[in-house]
């Protein structure tokens, strides 16, 4: 997947021929009350536009290259977010573009996932930011998985219950010294996480159930993880079982709850 992009051009309003299918720059399909309206028609929106660029990048058309910084509505009241891809950005959040805007430094393409911005959305929406984690994505894989994985339907791990708090369809695998799991997330979309014991690193581990994740997904789709960049085991076990950085992006939730976000080597 060629993800390399000529430099950028100033932040722009106009649309872009072959952009998926989103709202004009400087609007908002989201409610402006300023706070998550759970299943309103923001919610509905943001998810439908947020799955439509999901859907596009998995047949590898990107948003353009604009600088354009688009506000769509929180696509479910589980988690607002700001998702950003190569000098693209969209505020899925129940704010008017206006706000959005005017916190924002023109021509600064980073400014949406900087401090400053995330500090000032988290205060309005009055949610917590998580972590700022790296997007990867890998197409289905034929065949059977590359590890022994035991399906179970109940679990007790942090990392199980935090998917079954932000995710939906979840499904959980172990094998002895790891747990994967795979779910519905953000608007929709298939995600995986998975998580090794300590005693068990250093081993492929990692990078065997990333690959296994490929492998589980519907016929059809895709899959996708969310990492901190910093956690470069991580980073390195699913750019080694085929994944590709799309994206960065952050959720802000609910104060108190901590998202289903991240892979742990």
């Amino acid at each position: 997947m060629d993800l390399v992009h000529p430099a950028p051009p100033p932040r722009s309003t106009a649309p872009a021929l072959g952009a998926p299918d989103l709202p004009p720059a400087g609007t908002s399909t989201g409610t402006s009350t300023g706070a998550s309206t759970g299943a309103s028609t923001g919610a509905s929106t943001g998810a439908s536009a947020l799955a439509a660029v999901y859907a596009a990048i998995e047949r590898r058309q990107f948003p353009p290259t604009d600088g354009a910084v688009r506000v769509v509505g929180s696509p479910s009241d589980r988690a607002s977010a700001v998702v950003a891809f190569t000098a693209h950005t969209l505020v899925a959040a129940d704010v008017p573009a206006a706000w959005v805007h005017a916190q924002l430094p023109a021509g600064d393409l980073a400014a949406p996932l900087c401090p400053p911005f995330l500090s000032e959305l988290s205060t309005r929406l009055r949610r917590r930011v998580g972590a700022l984690d790296m997007v990867m994505l890998a197409h289905r894989a034929d065949g059977d998985p590359p590890l022994p994985l035991e399906e179970v339907t109940e679990a007790d791990h942090p990392r199980v219950r935090r998917a079954l708090r932000y995710r939906d369809d979840v499904r959980v695998w172990t094998v002895p010294g790891a747990v994967l799991v795979l779910g519905r997330g953000l608007a929709g979309r298939w995600e995986a996480a998975f998580e090794v014991d300590g005693t068990h690193r250093n081993q492929g581990l990692g990078r065997a159930l990333a690959a296994s994740a490929r492998h589980l997904v519907p016929a059809g789709c895709a899959v996708w993880a969310q990492v901190s960049p910093g956690n470069a085991a991580s980073v390195r076990a699913l750019l080694a079982a085929g994944y590709t950085p799309v994206g960065s992006e952050a959720l802000l939730v609910p104060i108190g709850e901590t998202p289903a976000t991240g892979s742990g080597d």
